[in-house]
């Protein structure tokens, strides 16, 4: 039986630069079909936990302009229920204000909070260790994230270091670790100590607040401000003048590496952040040639590429090995996998040179 103090929020107000030009700031990566499956990866996350939460107590946050594709993919929840920052402030205030907004609703209220477009393989086993998380911080006064077991030395995530294991399963975080080197990376997975940090928590509500009073007290004193009009029709007009005036700053830099009460999970549920394109390869349906291919394709001795061409035009792709061919209405990326993360840069160029049309 689904607990009624159990509430998620699901954070989807980010731009996704790194797909470009899948990924535009009008329509991000969280609002599309990225893996061919009819769904966005924002509607999968919501119903991803309809088993632990219902509709009702699902809550999504995002930046104002994506109101409108929020009602379109999610029409079961109410106006409410969608947190609009009129600014990006990153995610120490969004969290702030969720905290605010829930425990206004339920004093009592335990929440996990999300990102919108992560993969998730094994669903199963990612609710077991989400309601032993929410079961944890219920009753305890703990601030939790999940740890992914790695699989690799990955210098693309963050690390979390294990330390005492409090209860079954459930381990003191040591300390929190910036993306490695390969060799600082390849360290961490001799040691057994660590795991991939993948950005999803649960707590209670007073908890985390708790923690904002004491270690972020900045961004505590600006939302508290608004406790009285939370929940009611006053609550836009205040988070609209004084959210802009938050810090920019992670609840990772903001809590987490300062907090004495944070614990982990280790979990392997088939995840992954979908970050870049890369990422997406690795995760996407393959051909004999380790091709993933959306779209009609003729792939001529092209091996490890992935390939995304819109519908109603034909590609035909040779010799290409290990690259990003993504083919848009009005822009087209062809790109060495091995250098994705300079797409995000590549944007910057992109409008420097023809402005934001192509944003």
């Amino acid at each position: 039986m689904q607990n009624p103090h159990t509430f998620v929020a699901i954070m989807a107000g980010g731009v996704g630069s790194r797909f470009w030009p899948g990924s535009r700031e009008a329509r991000p990566k969280q609002f599309l079909d990225m893996l061919g499956v009819g769904k966005s990866l924002l509607r999968l996350t919501f119903e991803r936990f309809l088993p632990i939460c219902p509709a009702e107590r699902i809550f999504i946050v995002t930046n104002a302009a994506y109101k409108a594709l929020i009602q379109e993919q999610i029409p079961e929840i109410s106006e409410n229920q969608i947190l609009c920052e009129p600014s990006r402030n990153n995610t120490a205030p969004c969290v702030a204000w969720t905290a605010f907004k829930l425990a206004s609703i339920d004093p009592e209220a335990n929440f996990v909070i999300a990102p919108s477009d992560h993969i998730v393989l094994k669903e199963a086993a990612f609710l077991e260790k989400i309601e032993t998380a929410l079961k944890f911080s219920s009753e305890n006064e703990a601030l939790l994230t999940l740890g992914i077991q790695p699989s690799r030395p990955d210098t693309g995530y963050g690390y979390i270091q294990m330390g005492q294991e409090q209860t079954s399963g459930i381990y003191r975080v040591k300390r929190f670790a910036e993306k490695p080197d390969l060799t600082t990376a390849q360290e961490f997975i001799a040691s057994g100590e660590y795991l991939w940090n993948a950005g999803i928590f649960i707590w209670r509500a007073s908890s985390i607040l708790t923690a904002y009073k004491q270690l972020a007290f900045d961004i505590y004193k600006i939302l508290e401000k608004g406790r009285n009009v939370y929940n009611t029709a006053e609550e836009q007009a205040f988070i609209d003048e004084a959210y802009p005036t938050t810090p920019n700053i992670s609840v990772d830099f903001a809590i987490m590496e300062k907090a004495q009460n944070v614990c982990t999970i280790p979990a392997e549920f088939g995840w992954s952040d979908l970050g870049t394109w890369a990422s997406l390869h690795a995760e996407y349906q393959k051909d004999e040639n380790g091709n993933a291919i959306q779209g009609n394709v003729l792939a001529l001795d092209t091996h490890d590429t992935l390939i995304r061409i819109p519908e109603g035009k034909l590609a035909v792709v040779k010799d290409m090995h290990d690259y990003i061919i993504v083919d848009t209405p009005d822009a087209l990326l062809i790109y060495p996998k091995s250098k994705e993360q300079e797409v995000k840069q590549v944007t910057a160029m992109v409008k420097e040179k023809t402005g934001a049309k192509h944003l």
